[in-house]
């Protein structure tokens, strides 16, 4: 991912020095468990030695790599070097010890999974700080009124904080789906060439696995079967799908022509190089374009779950891109959110002008509900209704003036309501006097 996205936090854990890193611990790790069950050659000061005496340096790695042409043979030898650069003159190497009875992937694929849930960890963060964001920015706008929109059209007035607390709960459900994938990925296996722990006690495994917070993998042929990491990236795509709808949502109501909110814009901002008065929402629609990586990187991870027998590489260039992408892209999405919707602007005498604005039809439903309670039938209740609401619609294509929806139905004498009967239908908070029990569940909201 290109550094314009790229979190400090976020891009450290796909580096090659964060990788070695976990590499170290691993190999030594499985150093310490070998001299404690004794069962090779190994001593406990030996692995002492080794603890305290490993490291590794990239560009020497990168030196060796350049020969071998083998990641993890350039860091082997080069970690070695370092274990046994202070050994007397003819005594034995202790380097000797590291990844004994171990294979490459074993190496790979368990510090990839820890890779995963540290990268996954930041996620979890993001998700919460954003919806605790809209939760309370639900509970601000409570009761400013807006009109709801059903195929972007008009439908029935509404709160604003209705939106923010249906963003809320949906990223709850993608905290709980980053949980779940978290776990579900949190595994390691130091099993040996196809899995069979043909030279190392699984005892090893198990060490190393509880040392790093992971579960041992209980079969891995060579390789962590790529399910596990296919979920994940499902998950990601699903929690990138939430962000877009977020910013989707801002991106329209920020429209011209219906101009209900704007993200912040910051002192010095342009906004066009040729139109300065623009204040276009980018920050959105950048949020929406990253989405698009992070869904189609989804498709690689499903492809990569189909390999060889009981292992191939054609996963391993594939997922080296795609799986920082999604994590890095994604964490900026969410930090990009965490902005914009703490500071979204709103506009509520716009919002009014709008819910007005097409002079009473999104009263409509509840016209229709009060002559059937008249005793007329449903149909004929339906056509007086519709009669005057495409009268109404009419005039406001045309921008005619013209009587509003109640005026055209308080003049028709198939209508049944009385005056008083329709004012209180035309009040926009008769449609929230249930709304109350909404925000009572979202109260109850936790991102614990």
């Amino acid at each position: 991912m290109i550094d314009r996205y790229t979190r400090p936090e976020m891009g450290h854990i796909f580096t090659l020095e964060n990788k070695y890193a976990i590499w170290q611990e691993i190999e030594v790790l499985a150093c310490e468990a070998q001299a404690e069950l004794g069962e090779i050659g190994i001593t406990k000061e030996e692995a002492k030695w080794i603890r305290d005496h490993a490291s590794f340096n990239k560009e020497e790695v990168d030196e060796i790599e350049a020969v071998t042409n083998h990641d993890v043979i350039a860091f082997l030898t080069n970690m070695g070097s370092y274990i046994d650069a202070d050994v007397p003159e003819g005594e034995p190497k202790p380097s000797r010890w590291v990844h004994y009875g171990m294979t490459s992937t074993d190496l790979g694929d368990t510090a990839l999974c820890y890779q995963l849930c540290q990268a996954t960890d930041i996620l979890l963060d993001d998700c919460k700080k954003l919806g605790e964001i809209c939760k309370r920015r639900a509970f601000e706008e409570k009761d400013t009124l807006c009109v709801g929109r059903t195929h972007g059209i008009h439908a029935e007035p509404m709160t604003f904080g209705l939106k923010f607390g249906s963003w809320a709960w949906e990223l709850k459900r993608d905290y709980d789906r980053l949980k779940d994938a978290r776990k579900n990925v949190s595994f390691g296996a130091i099993s040996g060439a196809v899995g069979t722990y043909s030279s190392i006690d699984p005892r090893v495994e198990q060490y190393v696995c509880e040392h790093l917070g992971l579960n041992a993998d209980p079969l891995s042929t060579q390789v962590i079967s790529r399910d596990h990491h296919a979920y994940l990236a499902g998950v990601l795509a699903t929690t990138a799908a939430t962000c877009e709808r977020i910013a989707t949502e801002i991106r329209n109501l920020q429209r011209t022509d219906t101009l209900e909110v704007e993200e912040p814009f910051r002192k010095g901002q342009k906004g066009s190089s040729a139109m300065p008065h623009k204040r276009n929402p980018i920050t959105m629609e950048k949020v929406c374009g990253l989405s698009r990586v992070v869904k189609a990187n989804a498709q690689v991870a499903f492809d990569n779950v189909a390999l060889w027998h009981e292992r191939d590489i054609s996963h391993s260039s594939a997922e080296r891109v795609a799986q920082a992408d999604s994590f890095i892209a994604l964490d900026h999405m969410f930090q990009c959110l965490i902005r914009v919707v703490d500071g979204l602007i709103l506009y509520p005498k716009r919002m009014e002008a709008n819910l007005n604005k097409t002079r009473g039809l999104i009263f409509s439903s509840k016209v229709l509900l009060a002559l059937v309670d008249t005793g007329i039938s449903r149909e004929d209740a339906y056509k007086v209704v519709q009669d005057n609401a495409m009268a109404t619609w009419r005039e406001v294509q045309q921008c005619e003036q013209g009587s509003t929806f109640k005026e055209k139905l308080e003049a028709d004498p198939r209508c049944t309501l009385s005056a008083e009967q329709l004012d209180a239908i035309f009040d926009p908070r008769a449609f929230l006097t249930r709304v109350g029990v909404v925000f009572d569940r979202l109260e109850q909201l936790s991102f614990e």
